[in-house]
């Protein structure tokens, strides 16, 4: 199933009304109370068996999984987070919070759900999100609950690179002062897909960065610029990294250099960019579904 065509009267930005109704209908945001401080985690769902949790990247959220999902949908519980401060998500109280802060949430979530297993996918800055939360270090006892943890373009964080972290902070900072959500949307959504990449995954990747807040932006550099994923590795559960063959954001031989530390084995996406279940979704669930056959399988 196609993901949807959008078009409006900005036609590389909205999509038109009765595809935004489809959306709502086919993989609808509803809002989680989590924790006891009155938190809420805004999360979309579709399909039934093993549950997958998914994490997406800092200029996404909840809504750009759909394609996977549908594509999911006889095969696993697709779930999908609006991470803190993106959607109807509440932000975390820290402005400056650390892998820790996210991976708490995600647990108050899955404790809230009652997920006593699944799988986590977490693309490019969900990635920290998901080595955090599967880390027994800093998650003690509940990072057993993941049968398995997948980096998709994985990004590593700038935390051990003071200088280029301060230099990264201040230019993402400024763009948002300087153009806002919707110009940021429009400046920089086609870097996370190939030259290759269809009109209708263009329009999505716009669609949902024109969609996220200033302030759970801002929450998400800090943990961009001052975490560092490897030094959560290895993991005591199976972990994976796959990374689009064509990504310029974070290229395969700087995901290897993760895979390694992971201990694990690069899997290249062919003809994807830097959002590959977006570009590729086919691909994506085909290496999703061997993942869910080998768990089932041990």
């Amino acid at each position: 199933m196609p993901i949807m065509a959008l078009a409006d009267t900005d036609p590389g930005m909205l999509p038109p009304s009765a595809n935004l109704a489809r959306l709502d209908a086919v993989f609808g945001a509803r809002s989680v109370r989590v924790g006891r401080q009155g938190a809420v985690v805004s999360v979309r769902e579709l399909g039934e068996g093993p549950a997958v949790v998914c994490l997406h990247g800092i200029g996404s959220g909840a809504a750009s999984w759909l394609g996977l999902a549908e594509r999911m949908a006889p095969r696993a519980r697709l779930i999908a987070w609006d991470a803190p401060g993106y959607g109807a998500s509440t932000p975390l109280s820290s402005l400056t919070p650390d892998a820790t802060d996210y991976a708490v949430r995600l647990h108050q979530l899955l404790d809230a759900l009652e997920i006593e297993r699944c799988t986590l996918l977490g693309h490019s800055l969900g990635a920290l999100t998901a080595v955090a939360a599967a880390s027994a270090e800093t998650s003690g006892e509940r990072a057993a609950r993941f049968d398995r943890v997948i980096l998709a373009s994985p990004a590593r964080g700038y935390g051990a690179q003071g200088p280029l972290a301060a230099t990264v902070r201040a230019e993402r900072l400024a763009l948002l002062r300087t153009e806002g959500i919707d110009g940021m949307a429009a400046m920089r959504s086609a870097r996370l897909l190939s030259p290759k990449a269809s009109a209708q995954a263009r329009q999505w990747v716009r669609w949902n960065m024109a969609r996220l807040h200033a302030g759970g932006y801002r929450q998400a550099v800090e943990l961009l610029c001052g975490e560092d994923l490897v030094r959560h590795l290895p993991l005591a559960v199976p972990v994976q990294v796959w990374v689009g063959a064509l990504d310029e954001i974070r290229p395969p031989r700087a995901c290897d250099e993760i895979a390694r530390a992971a201990q694990t084995t690069l899997q290249l996406i062919a003809d994807a960019g830097h959002a590959c279940y977006v570009e590729q979704p086919d691909a994506v669930a085909s290496l999703l579904c061997t993942v869910l056959e080998e768990d089932r399988g041990a």
